[in-house]
């Protein structure tokens, strides 16, 4: 038995007749934690175990959830929680992922749910006073010119240390990372509302009442305003989406922010920002498919490497900047 499952186990007999337990494993995410579904009061919840004790104070998953629930955001309670056990119990949305869902849907179904994906963006950004007013471990961590650039150097080196096996000539190094620190220190300047950080479709579900809600929103954080939505709309793509349908949902998240009463933003100045923020987000992402598929094996992440090239390309190009950035793109879509 792993130390996970006896830990649940202890926590559990501590609450309930050892006949009302119930423990089902289910697949783990890409970290450390362990995720089951057990009987509770009413139903099933999900216990997510962690691999050490916790101090609930400090517990950035308690700290965001408290935050979102605040919101008025469709985040999971928290049902119980215990430190030492290292265990956390969440109401029980399901299995239905969106992700999957959009895969089998219709094209007016899929479209539906990604504008509802969209105006929950709008909502997490509404939220944004509130994460302040709560002192939210979320208002503390930001999208700075120091992690931004950390992302792309972990792309630099993975993509082309670690998978490609080559080494950038001193040359384009030194060029590269110079247009790097511009795209991070831009970024930094427009990082001012409250990010769910890894918003795309395998973190949002649809519970029993086909709503969706959120979930792996522990790592929120002050970021741009195209932040989320370049990640829903773009991760792990097979090819690259059409303009037009990108610049529909560009506009359509502008008025649902100001639907919610938020600031206008003028359509040109957040294109901008959010092809800039693309080229960042898609690197920062081929560096972990890199990574992924390097040291564990995960190689089925390898197929997203190019549509995110061809992405990163099409933005930089359209910004008409970035041109080391540019050149290296293309020598490896051509390789």
């Amino acid at each position: 038995m792993s130390d996970f499952r006896h830990r649940l186990e202890q926590f559990l007999s501590a609450r309930f007749d050892s006949s009302e337990i119930k423990i089902e494993q289910l697949t783990p995410d890409a970290s450390t934690r362990e995720y089951f579904r057990v009987n509770w009061t009413e139903g099933t919840a999900i216990a997510c175990v962690y691999p050490e004790i916790f101090v609930a104070r400090e517990h950035s998953y308690l700290d965001v959830t408290n935050l979102f629930l605040a919101g008025n955001l469709p985040v999971a309670k928290i049902l119980d929680f215990d430190e030492n056990f290292g265990v956390i119990i969440l109401e029980d949305f399901g299995d239905t992922i969106l992700r999957d869902v959009l895969l089998q849907s219709e094209p007016e179904e899929r479209e539906t749910l990604l504008n509802d994906a969209v105006r929950l963006i709008a909502k997490i950004q509404a939220a944004t006073p509130k994460a302040f007013e709560l002192n939210s471990i979320a208002s503390r961590l930001k999208f700075d010119e120091e992690k931004l650039l950390w992302e792309l150097n972990f792309f630099k080196q993975h993509y082309f240390e670690s998978l490609k096996k080559e080494k950038l000539s001193e040359k384009d190094d030194k060029n590269l990372t110079a247009e790097f620190v511009e795209i991070a220190r831009e970024l930094d300047s427009a990082a001012r509302v409250l990010c769910h950080r890894d918003f795309h479709a395998a973190n949002l579900m649809l519970d029993k009442q086909k709503k969706l809600r959120v979930i792996d929103h522990q790592d929120a954080r002050i970021g741009a305003m195209s932040y989320d939505v370049v990640s829903l709309l773009l991760d792990r793509v097979t090819e690259p989406p059409s303009r037009v349908w990108v610049r529909e949902k560009r506009l359509f998240f502008l008025a649902e922010r100001e639907k919610l009463g938020l600031e206008t933003i003028d359509p040109d100045v957040f294109a901008r920002e959010f092809h800039l923020q693309t080229i960042q987000r898609c690197l920062k992402a081929a560096g972990t498919f890199s990574y992924q598929s390097t040291f564990r094996a995960k190689t089925y992440f390898v197929p997203f490497i190019k549509p995110m090239f061809q992405i990163v390309l099409q933005s930089a190009e359209r910004l008409e900047r970035f041109p080391r950035l540019q050149s290296i793109i293309k020598t490896q879509l051509n390789s």
